[in-house]
């Protein structure tokens, strides 16, 4: 079953991976190039709540991302906000940051908010296509591990 936090951000179109306990899926507004939300898959409204299973397959899941975002954005220092004001389920927005620009699908990307904090108001808002297009680019980077 799918959570409505995962619904909002277009799973199943969106989805980059999965592990045991935790989704990958690009974030459709980009504040920089390859920013996603790594959502939980346990019905969980805290962080506290988590299973013990779901904290040791984080790291899991944190590895994957780290390796592949580093493979495709080749990004400078990586940002996990846990924010969870509009959607409720325990979710991390990843943010990879990095000085100039990404291209992508003949779409440039800034750290607007580089090397600050993020600049979340400043984004490349991508289509559904286009977010499933950089969700399959991520996808084969993530499995050429």
């Amino acid at each position: 079953m799918t959570n409505p936090t995962a619904t909002s951000f277009g799973f199943p179109r969106t989805r980059v991976a999965e592990t045991a306990s935790w989704l990958i899926l690009v974030r459709p507004k980009q504040p920089t190039f390859g920013s996603l939300v790594l959502i939980c898959k346990e019905e969980a409204e805290a962080f506290s709540k988590l299973s013990p299973a779901a904290f040791a397959d984080l790291k899991t899941a944190t590895d994957g991302i780290e390796r592949m975002l580093g493979e495709v954005v080749a990004y400078e220092k990586i940002n996990y906000l846990m924010l969870m004001m509009v959607d409720k389920d325990v979710h991390f927005h990843v943010i990879p940051r990095y000085a100039g620009t990404r291209e992508h699908d003949g779409q440039v990307f800034h750290d607007a908010g580089w090397p600050a904090v993020p600049a979340l108001g400043s984004t490349v808002d991508l289509d559904l296509d286009a977010a499933e297009r950089l969700a399959r680019t991520l996808a084969q980077a993530w499995s050429a591990a």
